[in-house]
């Protein structure tokens, strides 16, 4: 009885750890690689299309167009924002994302705590597509108004060293990029 019982537990580990891995990103930056988990079960559509995009090799060579210092660095402009596209307008970076339609909100009650990732998006609410941020400290003004999927759980530190834009509105010249994204 106790062999069986332990064997229960040695097979429960290993599916719950396996189904983990699943939801763990490496986003790949110059200073070092930081591990994000996702949240499937809160927002699952705005999971899938960040894994799909990442996997595809979407986000790799994207730059963080907006990043404000103690707030957050924003990233994710597939479309004019890839560093490795003929499209690459720095201009523009911000204003595009992928080819796919834009994902309804999935407010949740994830807190937009340090390390947080959510989708950014324009004033309507139902307007994310591609682009996201990551929170450098708190910022519960934006809880339950912006589709928080996911939460970096190691490198926060290599975050911390993206290049800071303007104070005021947080565009970068010169801006750090997206080494690449993929599921570990």
């Amino acid at each position: 009885m106790k062999s069986i019982r332990f064997l229960f537990i040695i097979i429960l580990f290993f599916i719950t750890t396996n189904l983990k891995a699943e939801d763990i990103m490496i986003l790949k930056l110059k200073h070092g690689n930081v591990e994000i988990e996702l949240y499937p079960d809160k927002a699952p559509n705005h999971v899938k299309r960040f894994k799909e995009l990442a996997d595809n090799g979407k986000y790799d060579g994207v730059v963080f167009h907006r990043v404000i210092d103690g707030f957050m660095a924003q990233t994710g402009d597939v479309k004019f924002g890839n560093s490795n596209s003929p499209e690459f307008n720095l201009q523009l970076a911000g204003t595009g994302g992928s080819d796919l339609p834009n994902l309804k909100a999935e407010f949740t009650d994830i807190a937009h705590t340090r390390g947080v990732l959510s989708a950014a998006r324009s004033a309507d609410p139902d307007s994310a597509n591609s682009q996201f941020f990551i929170c450098f400290d708190s910022a519960p003004h934006l809880d339950r108004q912006y589709s928080a999927f996911g939460k970096v759980i190691k490198g926060m530190e290599f975050v911390d060293k993206i290049k800071k834009g303007d104070p005021n509105s947080g565009s970068v010249s010169d801006p750090d990029k997206i080494i690449s994204l993929k599921s570990k």
